[in-house]
């Protein structure tokens, strides 16, 4: 594949994802109240912020997101 065919593709889907909106599922439960969501089409990684609305996953926040289950896997451990 060519380096214009992969450009044609990443804008074909962005194209579709701006006209019918982003198709997007829940790829990682983090807690009850955190999630990681992505883009079936144009493959945009999502998750939550503290006030509970979508927001990009950045390097950090995928970070935060690994500590923070990591601690709770811990502390349900605890309880049993």
């Amino acid at each position: 594949m060519s380096t214009i065919e992969i450009k044609e593709n990443f804008l074909s889907k962005k194209l579709y994802c701006s006209l019918f909106g982003h198709r997007i599922i829940t790829t990682r439960n983090i807690t009850n109240h955190f999630k990681e969501y992505k883009c079936t089409v144009c493959e945009l990684e999502l998750t939550n912020d503290e006030k509970g609305k979508k927001t990009y996953l950045t390097p950090e926040l995928k970070d935060i997101n690994n500590t923070l289950k990591s601690f709770c896997s811990k502390k349900n451990l605890q309880h049993i």
